[in-house]
């Protein structure tokens, strides 16, 4: 019976979330289906050296054309079993 506990912990963690948990979750998937993103950053310490780097992220859904709409959409449904309460559009802090 104790080794079942670990066992059904993990499936709980399986389990759909909630779906305004799904839509924040599902939100910025969206927002890289519509363009990548990247970060810029440059530095000089107090030696004079100096550093940087960059970074850009680039999702499948972008590559293949995904309409970030649709994304959201699969992917909140996947998560919580139900459709978002707002089209992404219709969302205030989408800029898409």
């Amino acid at each position: 019976m104790r080794a079942a506990l670990p066992l059904l912990v993990l499936l709980a963690a399986c389990g759909p979330v909630s779906r305004e948990e799904a839509e924040r979750s599902c939100f910025e998937r969206a927002r890289l289906a519509a363009q990548p993103r990247g970060e810029v950053g440059f530095g000089m310490g107090s030696n004079g050296s100096t550093a940087g780097n960059l970074e850009i992220t680039v999702t499948s859904d972008y590559l293949q054309g995904r309409d970030p709409s649709a994304v959201y959409d699969a992917c909140v449904y996947q998560k919580s079993g139900q459709l978002p309460l707002q089209p992404l559009t219709s969302r205030p802090d989408w800029k898409g």
